[in-house]
């Protein structure tokens, strides 16, 4: 049995899943991932500042105009599509096999393309607040303000909500997360090298029969998974689902 059958047939037979998945889930979508060789962190800017520093708390309160410059160029992609990944989770949330999506990502794309139950551990670009009154924007109306969108009432800084460095996660998410991970009987960890905390640390709260991991390197989850697959996500999922009757 070659691993793509292994992993429908892995699938057929649970009931409760649950996948986890990172960066690598959207490059298919064009969205680059973060710390691969060719990933946002790795490219050089030509600035004083590194990329992680650029998306911290501090460098958004100390230097506003330089955060949006960045995150508007390096973090909304508004071409982006989700991918045939992104749609074969959907299938398998719509015909009740999957209750949770959990991700790293903060493109929106898994909503795009139909799933519902989503925990997003570092927050959406979609959605934005001023950091003094706390009214609620979307990604359109910071788009239509930059370069540094403000918020019309108290003319705070209107900024996205994501999880910066030096921020902590949203504690009902993570809530939500683990509560889904411990019910899940077979967890699927896709496009993520797990090097990510406290995200990463989620894995343990798994309890299931059934790890599985698929992502183009190792990762620290490989030594316990029952099957690991080193091929491009969408690929594996959308072939996966579709041998169990699935239309992606």
């Amino acid at each position: 049995m070659n691993k793509i059958d292994e992993l429908a047939r892995i699938m057929a037979t649970s009931s409760h899943m649950v996948f986890f998945g990172g960066a690598g889930m959207s490059t298919e979508s064009g969205i680059p991932d973060f710390r691969s060789a060719d990933g946002i962190y790795n490219k050089k800017l030509n600035r004083e500042f590194s990329p992680e520093e650029m998306v911290s708390h501090t460098f958004l309160c100390d230097h506003p105009h330089d955060f949006f410059d960045f995150f508007f160029a390096k973090m909304v992609f508004l071409d982006a599509k989700p991918n045939l990944g992104h749609y074969a989770l959907a299938d398998l949330e719509s015909k009740g096999k999957l209750l949770a999506v959990v991700t790293q990502n903060i493109d929106g794309l898994h909503q795009s393309a139909g799933s519902e139950s989503v925990c997003e551990l570092h927050g959406s670009i979609m959605h934005w607040h001023c950091m003094d009154c706390g009214r609620q924007y979307t990604l359109e109306y910071a788009l239509q303000n930059q370069p540094v969108p403000v918020c019309k009432d108290c003319s705070g800084i209107v900024r996205p909500d994501v999880v910066l460095y030096e921020e902590a996660l949203n504690e009902l998410v993570i809530e939500a997360a683990v509560r889904a991970i411990r019910k899940a009987d077979t967890l699927i960890v896709g496009g993520t090298s797990l090097a990510v905390y406290p995200a990463a640390g989620l894995l343990d709260y798994f309890r299931g029969d059934n790890l599985v991991v698929i992502n183009k390197t190792a990762t620290k989850a490989d030594m316990s998974a029952n099957l690991v697959i080193r091929e491009p996500i969408g690929k594996v999922l959308s072939a996966a689902v579709r041998k169990n009757g699935g239309a992606v």
